[in-house]
């Protein structure tokens, strides 16, 4: 029998063969420069990924940490919505199409899928990784100016990751509303720095104020409790490292932690977590600590001890973005 692969599985065996014929040294000059761009503040006007040595080196490099980041929002955001399943999907700014395969990762099954990016390298080379999978083989890459010029067909999800940053305040604007008038279901992934979080919260905002509920993170759709420039909303996935992270980055680690900021929303009405732990949970002798922004719209930390429980145990199983606390589990 047959046992299916899954998409984060394939998608590593995609990626492993690109650095082939492009010398090391080449690779690294790109990551380089293409860090100070996706970590800098400075919107463009021209596309980041020029040319193909750029997005090989894009996505070997960075398509991981994009993936597990928006899998790790989408599966956060999936568990408020359990019924639903998004039947199309439209990624902005979607470049070589990491959240496409994690939208592929979350809800299996073959959909209409369309990436829209300024970047044409960027869109061939995703197109060409997307061949290793069937349920994407179908999906439509078109070249489109990511800004105030930006159209959106009716679509069910929308996903808009780590793009914003290349943007200025009225194209920022731009794309997250033109992504809430076409689509039931938003989710808008940035870094995980008080500049990706403050993006974050004002694209929540403005999806908000266009009628849509907060699924995920937050447990409410009220104000951010977070005091601006004293902290900010984030969260970590793990990413296992490659070759190009190993030659660029160096370390002894098989992983590095990817910190993002994330809002998903709905204009149907979710069901998010009672909670959401906020922070890494501290985990002490006979105690675990959890800080969680509550539906009080406020934050908090609790303390779960040995007494609770099941509930301890739970809390020692917790990780950084889980709901808070856990579904009774069936016996």
């Amino acid at each position: 029998m047959n046992v299916p692969v899954h998409p984060a599985e394939t998608l590593r065996t995609a990626l492993a063969g690109l650095l082939d014929g492009l010398p090391p040294k080449a690779a690294t000059q790109a990551v380089d420069r293409l860090i100070a761009n996706y970590r800098g503040t400075t919107p463009t006007h021209t596309p980041v990924l020029r040319d193909r040595s750029d997005v090989v080196a894009y996505a070997a490099y960075r398509m991981p940490a994009t993936f597990e980041a928006v899998r790790s929002a989408l599966e956060a955001f999936a568990d408020t919505v359990p019924e639903w399943t998004p039947a199309s999907h439209v990624d902005v700014g979607g470049g070589t199409g990491a959240a496409t395969w994690a939208v592929n990762a979350t809800w299996a099954g073959a959909r209409p899928v369309t990436v829209l990016d300024w970047a044409e390298p960027a869109l061939a080379l995703g197109r060409e990784i997307a061949a290793a999978n069937p349920e994407l083989k179908s999906a439509e890459w078109h070249r489109s100016r990511i800004g105030s010029a930006l159209t959106i067909e009716s679509t069910d999800l929308v996903t808009v990751s780590y793009v914003l940053g290349e943007l200025t305040d009225a194209d920022r604007a731009s794309v997250v509303t033109a992504a809430a008038t076409a689509a039931q279901a938003v989710v808008i992934i940035e870094p995980g720095t008080p500049d990706g979080y403050t993006r974050v919260i004002e694209a929540r905002d403005r999806l908000i104020t266009a009628g849509f509920h907060v699924a995920a993170p937050c447990p409410h759709s009220a104000a951010c409790p977070i005091v601006p420039g004293e902290d900010w909303c984030h969260f970590s996935a793990r990413v296992a490292r490659s070759s190009l992270h190993r030659q660029v980055k160096g370390g002894s680690l098989p992983y590095e932690d990817e910190k993002f900021s994330y809002v998903a929303a709905t204009r149907f009405p979710p069901a998010p977590a009672p909670s959401r732990v906020v922070r890494k949970p501290q985990i002490r002798k006979g105690q675990v600590l959890l800080d969680l922004c509550g539906p009080d719209e406020a934050l908090h930390r609790e303390t779960v001890t040995k007494r609770h429980g099941p509930l301890y145990r739970a809390a020692r199983d917790a990780d950084w973005g889980d709901a808070w606390p856990p579904p009774p589990t069936e016996d």
